[in-house]
């Protein structure tokens, strides 16, 4: 089974909650392609073997996700890493530990911190819902603003029929979510994330005063201070000169880039998206 093929059977298991969760991550980026307004790129996405899922709790319909990937074949396996409890947990496809999987992601509000019940704090990293424990992860509520739809078609698909009204964040958000988490972000991870925003700033760089600014607008309004400045100075810190994320990032896919072009395309982009940074 191709890739893309299994991720349209994940995307079919989990259409009951279609309209309440966005597809986010890498599989994002690979689904951009099917927007009119992405232009065709000759380069390649960074494969992925993972899906990143993410809902709002306030939002997500009722239901057993769990049991809708058992019957369609995933299989739940915990990751200890950190003792989190509940464990945060990954949904493998025939339970392949090295194959496609699924995770669930929610935002993170707050101080970060639960009642351990025995009178102290712990890390509020997880959470169980609707059957599946999700992730929660800081400025994850950006990727959740004003969500975009794409459609895998039906040759495309795997699966003998089209995927219709997937949401994925708008490209906006996307890289608003990137600039925000940069600190938290180390090595190849940083990288990654710098190319990605590269790629993302090609493939809609048509479309960025007749559709990308007029998202930020809005989604500017609803973010902190700290926020809005967090972005203008993320901006800066890595894309006001040649540094080694870029040269990191340009080295990551099979077809290499060029870093002074990355450089270039990041800063006009962010100059025509959000003004004089």
């Amino acid at each position: 089974m191709s890739g893309l093929a299994e991720f349209s059977r994940l995307a079919m298991t989990l259409e009951p909650w279609r309209t309440q969760i966005v597809f986010v991550g890498g599989w994002a980026f690979r689904l951009y392609g099917y927007d009119p307004r992405a232009y065709t790129a000759d380069h390649k996405p960074i494969f992925t073997q993972d899906a990143d899922v993410a809902y709002d709790k306030r939002e997500l319909r009722e239901g057993d996700i769990k049991a809708a990937l058992e019957g369609a074949g995933f299989t739940e396996q915990p990751n200890l890493a950190g003792g989190f409890r509940p464990p945060a947990m990954r949904y493998s496809l025939g339970g392949d530990e090295n194959g496609f999987y699924a995770e669930f992601l929610t935002p993170l509000t707050g101080s970060g911190k639960k009642r351990d019940g025995k009178g102290g704090l712990k890390e509020d990293a997880t959470e169980l819902h609707a059957g599946v424990v999700a992730q929660k992860l800081r400025f994850l509520e950006v990727l959740l603003f004003e969500p975009w739809l794409v459609t895998i078609p039906k040759e495309e698909s795997g699966l003998s029929e089209a995927v219709v009204d997937l949401r994925v964040p708008n490209p906006v958000s996307f890289m608003v979510q990137k600039l925000l988490i940069r600190d938290r972000r180390e090595g190849k991870k940083r990288a990654q994330d710098v190319l990605y925003v590269s790629d993302t700033l090609k493939i809609f760089y048509g479309a960025i005063e007749s559709d990308l600014v007029p998202v930020w607008h809005e989604l500017e309004a609803t973010l902190h201070a700290n926020q809005r400045k967090s972005i203008r100075e993320g901006v800066r810190a890595l894309f006001s000169e040649m540094n080694d994320v870029i040269r990191e990032a340009a080295e990551i896919p099979d077809d290499k880039r060029d870093p002074e072009a990355m450089l270039q395309l990041c800063r006009e982009g962010f100059e025509e998206l959000f003004g004089e940074v």
